[in-house]
C-alpha cells in the first residue's frame, strides 16, 4: 500500500495559486488567494471536492 494517495503529504508547501471561489449562502461568485493567505498569516486546509 501507497503512503501518500495524491502528489501531496500533511504539510508540504504548495505552489502560490489563485482559484474562483462560489458562496453558495450568499449566491456569489469571489477568489482565493493562496499567497495572500500566506501574507496574512492564516492556515490554509486544501480539500477538493468535485460538484456533482
Amino acid at each position: 500500500m501507497s503512503d501518500c494517495c495524491s502528489g501531496l503529504k500533511v504539510g508540504q508547501k504548495v505552489s502560490d495559486f489563485e482559484m474562483e471561489t462560489f458562496e453558495p449562502v450568499d449566491g456569489k461568485f469571489g477568489t482565493f488567494s493562496i499567497a495572500k493567505a500566506k501574507k496574512a498569516k492564516k492556515w490554509t486546509v486544501l480539500v477538493f471536492y468535485p460538484a456533482d
